[in-house]
């Protein structure tokens, strides 16, 4: 009786144990097709809109969505899963919760944890972004400026916190901005009118005739600075790091307004030296004196001779111990700097950078801080750590007693001097020019079925050689961040003496941007280059999309077998092919290339569509 009993007892147990392994099985497929933990898939959580609800003509067809593996050309791709809500606003190379994950041993006085560190291959969520629930397609150009819907970046902390400095106000369904910062409350144009009177520009215009036309805000805010400075021919980059006002360069390029997210830390700015006639810092809570003025002297490196500096901060005028201390020690680092006061009033203070070498020669033997080796390059810029060193000029700039650059909007179209460092002639940039002003004009008859003249305004060109993208949309009411491929020609120097903006960047990492706030990326050959590199072209494309606004173009031009690849992806990426079109064989490098036009579709997942119903 004992054995038979024993025996039923192992039957019953291992009967309880195959149904607790079916329901465990059955439950975890279920949580991989309805789940939320880190991803869900296209067709379980996508909802895609017509005409009806967004103004479009988006087709309504439902087979982008479709999940699991599907033939296309007799290729088998997978359906990219979509990010859960957690990650609307991911910034790959800018996640704190990487840097909590992985343990990293940064500086945090040296603000490295506001630096770049971007996820191994392995880390990488490989999904699309969605957009918050209620998305709308954004606010255009001009009347964005001042105004930006509040569900697409629904983060209202700033309104109340920077309440009595005007940053932004919660109005119902928008956010505007009254034009304010921390230290013009009453507005940035008065704000910068001050600023031209206090230097005696013409007019009381910071531009002063042309001359002065690319500016760097560190520390910028909402960016209310350089939005304002754009009615004036002025473009500012204005850069803020993702810290505790995260949301702040989202809101910059929400708005309209060139932006990126950096910092000053331990590495050097992505620019080149001699890039801005003026840089400008409003209680930009930047330690100055911190490293034997590094951060000074990275500021000092990037402008051009002759170039300022506005400081409005405490230390500039108030009477108390403290900031007296660090006035005294900052007007000592400037002056063995070689700058000068330019004027000083209220609470202001501009300094002005010397036009040659001969006050550096003029130092006494040992002054701090020195002078930077003769062999280091001043233009190297991606991953190179900063020195706290001054960088002087070239002979030819020492001689020319400045930059030798022609006033805006002539500096766009007239060959810089530093065209010769790269062996370029005038005649080589008059032809890339012409080039690219008839290539501009084709897109633009592919793009206009699409199109009307504030469709666009954030635009980004993946892979600028000298700026002639940019260059040949001069007359639309658009700005482009020129991207130089950091393994490239450093051109950059080209592209900011031409009066443009731009950074360096590795393609094999994520733009260190906000998701949804570009609404054209021009592709020029940077598929096959990655490609040549050995990185992931699913990840680029993956990348795209992140930064790609809803119902945002791409313009693909690239050796034939690429475009044809990219096109194998548009279903997976919920891309449409709008246009094709073949080079005509424009140049000899490009003959075997394409054009193929993409448009973004509309989409939200189906818990942000309940949300936002």
């Amino acid at each position: 009786m004992r054995g038979r009993s024993d025996e039923n007892k192992k039957r019953r147990l291992v009967t309880w144990v195959v149904l607790l392994m079916i329901f465990g099985g059955g439950l975890y497929l279920y949580s991989q097709n309805h789940g939320s933990s880190a991803i869900e898939y296209g067709s379980k959580s996508l909802r895609k809109f017509g005409s009806s609800y967004w103004g479009g003509d988006d087709d309504a067809d439902d087979s982008s969505t479709r999940s699991g593996n599907y033939a296309d050309d007799g290729v088998i791709l997978k359906s990219f899963p979509v990010c859960d809500d957690r990650h609307i606003e991911l910034i790959p190379c800018l996640d704190r919760h990487l840097i909590y994950q992985t343990r990293l041993k940064l500086d945090l006085s040296l603000m490295e944890h506001y630096e770049r560190h971007c996820p191994q291959p392995e880390r990488r969520y490989n999904c699309l972004i969605p957009p918050p629930p209620g998305y709308k397609v954004s606010i255009k150009w001009p009347k964005s400026r001042d105004e930006v819907w509040k569900v697409n970046i629904p983060h209202t902390h700033l309104a109340t916190e920077k309440s009595d400095q005007n940053w932004m106000v919660v109005k119902g369904e928008k956010i505007s901005f009254p034009g304010g910062g921390t230290h013009f409350h009453y507005g940035a144009d008065k704000y910068i009118a001050s600023i031209a009177r206090m230097l005696k520009f013409p007019n009381n215009r910071l531009n002063n005739r042309g001359n002065i036309r690319t500016v760097f805000d560190v520390g910028c805010g909402v960016a209310s600075f350089g939005g304002y400075l754009l009615s004036s021919d002025i473009i500012a980059m204005s850069l803020a790091p993702n810290d505790v006002h995260q949301n702040q360069i989202q809101f910059a390029l929400e708005r309209g307004i060139p932006a990126s997210l950096g910092v000053l830390g331990t590495k050097r700015l992505p620019y080149p030296s001699r890039s801005f006639e003026l840089a400008h810092c409003s209680r930009c809570r930047i330690d100055w004196l911190q490293r034997n003025g590094i951060l000074l002297l990275e500021l000092d490196r990037v402008l051009r001779p002759g170039g300022y500096f506005a400081y409005s901060s405490p230390e500039a005028y108030a009477q108390d111990e403290e900031d007296l201390r660090i006035w005294r020690k900052m007007s000592a680092l400037v002056e063995r700097m070689c700058w000068k006061i330019a004027s000083k009033q209220n609470q202001t203070v501009i300094w002005v950078k010397p036009l040659t070498n001969d006050c550096y020669m003029e130092r006494a033997p040992g002054t701090e801080p020195p002078l930077c080796k003769s062999d280091e390059d001043p233009d190297a810029v991606w991953g190179v750590a900063m020195e706290a060193c001054i960088t002087p000029y070239s002979d030819q700039q020492h001689r020319a007693r400045g930059s030798g650059l022609a006033p805006w909007p002539a500096r766009l179209t007239t060959p810089p001097p530093r065209l010769a460092d790269f062996g370029y002639t005038n005649e080589m940039f008059e032809k890339d020019m012409e080039l690219w002003q008839q290539r501009v004009e084709d897109y633009w008859n592919l793009l206009s079925p699409k199109i009307k003249p504030d469709t666009l305004r954030n635009l980004m060109d993946m892979k600028s050689h000298m700026g002639s993208f940019a260059g040949a949309l001069k007359n639309k009411d658009v700005w482009v961040m020129n991207v130089v491929p950091e393994n490239g020609p450093n051109t950059l120097k080209i592209i900011y003496d031409r009066g443009l903006i731009g950074t360096t960047h590795d393609w094999c990492e994520a733009f260190s941007t906000y998701p949804r706030t570009y609404d054209l990326l021009h592709a020029w050959t940077i598929v096959s280059d990655i490609e040549a590199k050995g990185c992931s072209v699913e990840d680029l494309l993956i990348e795209m999309d992140r930064i790609l606004r809803p119902k945002g173009f791409i313009i693909v031009r690239d050796k034939r077998p690429i475009v044809e690849l990219i096109k194998k992806y548009l279903k997976a990426l919920h891309w449409e092919a709008i246009a094709t079109a073949d080079s005509n064989g424009e140049s000899e490098q490009d003959e075997d290339e394409m054009v193929l036009i993409i448009q973004k579709k509309v989409w939200l997942t189906s818990e942000s569509f309940r949300s936002s119903e």
